[in-house]
């Protein structure tokens, strides 16, 4: 049996490019970001529509769908309302996302769905709708909260994962690794050149990392893999961390290290005093190629068409929030696995 489906949220092409992987069909994408139209087209073999979920009709979601096929609604809501680092902020208007990611079930009708977000969204009301409002619509629903390592991933990631089915009960395929055999930052990215901080790569631009000052270039000559700025001489520690506030942010400015999953990727990833995103043997910050691969996309993806420019933030935040290509291939494999079980 064939799976057609719609990836919302679809950003650069994480999720579809993992689903497609797999060998499910995915037809089109959304999204309101102009940018990752390039990245998703030319990666992906489906179209990039950009519009708003709050504008998505069952006319737009069915029309993607094939007849004999079974359907599938795909995406990942953007998770920054409901991380742990912004949640005693004001709600923001992306709260409400996930309400129409119900309403598009509902208006579509899809026989599988897949939604991917921060293990605290468990913690809202919002998700505990969505997913009553699933199995009052007979859905059959796993969730699970996924540890990406256990998966072949390296980067030290947890996410929520939820599979829905109305063909029958559900499971994701259980986990191949374990800590004894854990992906590791070598593993992933040590076969690539080397780089020097604010260069790039001739062959490869995305293969670029962000200057560094020269009190940081220190800082990190001084930093040890797996290490905090605890182990940097007195003169060269922040003062924000000689206060008993700031003496708990020991990931921050850290290195890697070659033989451990990365933390992990978040939207500002190429920043040396952004988390312990150091090289782990470079004096400099991981490159952007670097932090694609390490969220599992293939080392030739394409980010950028070749009339732009290599813009380090926004790509940054591009890959950062994308869902690792892995997590997706994992979750295509148990839906494919599914269908061959009815």
């Amino acid at each position: 049996m064939r799976i057609v489906g719609v990836d919302l949220f679809c950003g650069a092409g994480g999720l579809t490019n993992g689903l497609q992987k797999a060998g499910v069909n995915i037809k089109a994408g959304y999204d309101i970001e102009p940018t990752c139209k390039f990245p998703y087209e030319y990666n992906n073999d489906a179209e990039f529509i950009q519009k708003s979920v709050v504008d998505l009709t069952r006319e737009d979601i069915v029309s993607c769908f094939e007849k004999g096929a079974i359907s599938l609604l795909a995406g990942c809501a953007p998770c920054q309302p409901f991380s742990k680092y912004t949640q005693n902020k004001p709600k923001d208007e992306r709260w409400g996302l996930l309400y129409q990611f119900s309403r598009l079930v509902k208006e579509s009708e899809p026989d599988l769905i897949t939604m991917e977000n921060v293990p605290d969204l468990t913690k809202h009301d919002v998700y505990h709708d969505f997913k009553a409002e699933l199995e009052s619509l007979g859905y059959h629903v796993c969730d699970k909260v996924v540890y990406c390592p256990d998966y072949g991933m390296a980067q030290t990631r947890s996410r929520l994962v939820l599979i829905a089915s109305m063909l029958g009960p559900i499971e994701l395929i259980p986990p191949m690794n374990t800590k004894g055999n854990y992906r590791t930052v070598k593993d992933a990215i040590g076969h690539l050149p080397r780089l020097k901080a604010g260069c790039a790569n001739k062959k490869d631009p995305l293969h670029r990392s962000s200057a560094l000052s020269e009190l940081n270039l220190q800082r990190i000559k001084a930093s040890k893999p797996g290490g905090t700025w605890r182990d940097w001489p007195v003169e060269l520690r922040a003062k924000c961390h000689t206060k008993d506030s700031g003496k708990g942010y020991a990931s921050v400015y850290g290195r890697m290290s070659w033989n451990e999953p990365s933390p992990t990727m978040t939207t500002q990833c190429y920043g040396f005093g952004n988390g312990r995103f150091g090289h782990p043997s470079q004096n400099r910050a991981i490159s952007l190629r670097e932090a694609a691969i390490l969220q599992s996309f293939p080392d030739d993806y394409k980010f950028v068409s070749p009339d732009d420019k290599y813009e380090i933030c926004p790509l940054g935040k591009m890959i950062g929030n994308a869902v690792p290509v892995r997590l997706g291939e994992i979750v295509g494999e148990s839906l494919l696995e599914h269908i061959r079980a009815l």
